[in-house]
């Protein structure tokens, strides 16, 4: 039972998000779902099963595998004054429709001087870590990110999941929602709402004052279990769930800083050029005399991500390797 009696319903992060885009149908007729297999297949990841059965064609919609022929229809419907949510498969497909992103949905509204908003919803599947082999397992929202004039998501929570999307289509600006693939089958007890989910702040998953953990998406589970590991050992770790990772909330980062004076920032993505980075130069820059120990980063491997199980792992940020992390910059 929740706070006052109110039942906590158990969940999936998938049935999360499916909750979510039924809710977003059902209370404004300009919402429809388009994209491919997310009709009478229910997604390639199951999160819109049963949605055309209830809402039919016209608002869940099949497309052809082009993927700069319907995000670009997304986006002239948005224009149009529609809220497309449009669903790309997954972020590597999402490059076949960069032009549309960034040279489009991004800037018609700075080109337009102020009017033509773009107020579509982009999800896609992001991540590593289910032997997708090399073209499936990108972590590129680090690239987008970069992108000014959209706003990026990465829900890491059930709750994220669940209540993120609508404030998402109430964003006049494009708004861009990984969901990391690993997170689909989390299950777990989601709590009633108390407030609509605000896409300005990050989170503070666990308090600590020793060291900070910072991190999003795919990487939350394992920052947290990495915390538990360092709280047997004695060391109390904060994690910090960006949430947004554009804009990025510099002041719960310096804050998060100021408190532990020391940080490990944790990046499914490659370290050359990643988010992490960008995170790692901000405390630099902003918290450089808080810190009593380096920035430390722990990413992917430099290398297109293996097949092989024991490979994949050994590419991507484990536990191990952010306790070990913790320890370089504690110790």
């Amino acid at each position: 039972m929740g706070a006052g009696g109110t039942r906590e319903a158990r969940t999936t992060y998938r049935e999360a998000m499916r909750e979510a885009l039924r809710e977003a149908l059902r209370s404004d007729d300009r919402v429809f779902l388009m994209g491919e297999d997310v009709g009478r297949y229910g997604g390639c990841f199951g999160v819109s099963l049963g949605l055309l059965e209830e809402f039919g064609p016209e608002r869940v919609r099949d497309t052809p595998l082009s993927e700069s022929a319907f995000v670009g229809a997304g986006i002239g419907a948005a224009l149009a004054g529609m809220r497309p949510i449009v669903e790309i498969m997954t972020v590597n497909f999402s490059l076949l429709a960069l032009d549309q992103i960034l040279n489009n949905a991004a800037t018609l509204l700075h080109m337009s001087g102020g009017q033509l908003p773009v107020p579509i919803v982009i999800r896609m599947t992001t991540g590593a870590g289910r032997q997708l082999a090399a073209q499936h397992s990108h972590s590129l929202e680090g690239w987008y990110a970069h992108i000014p004039g959209i706003r990026v998501l990465a829900p890491a929570t059930l709750e994220d999941a669940r209540h993120m999307l609508a404030p998402a289509l109430a964003d006049p600006d494009p708004v861009l929602i990984f969901e990391h693939g690993s997170l689909y089958n989390a299950s777990g007890e989601l709590p009633p709402p108390t407030a609509p989910v605000d896409l300005d702040h990050a989170a503070i998953r666990r308090s600590g004052t020793d060291i900070s953990l910072i991190t999003y998406g795919g990487s939350l589970p394992k920052a947290l279990a990495a915390a538990d590991e360092l709280a047997a050992e004695g060391s109390s770790a904060e994690v910090i769930d960006l949430r947004t990772l554009r804009p990025l909330d510099d002041a719960a980062i310096t804050a998060s800083v100021a408190r532990t004076h020391r940080a490990v920032v944790v990046d499914e993505a490659w370290r050359t050029g990643s988010l992490a980075a960008e995170v790692s130069a901000r405390i630099a820059e902003e918290s450089f005399y808080d810190l009593d120990a380096p920035v430390e980063r722990v990413c992917s491997a430099e290398v297109p991500v293996p097949y092989a199980r024991r490979l994949e792992e050994a590419a991507l940020p484990q536990v191990a390797d952010i306790v070990a992390a913790a320890h370089r910059a504690v110790d």
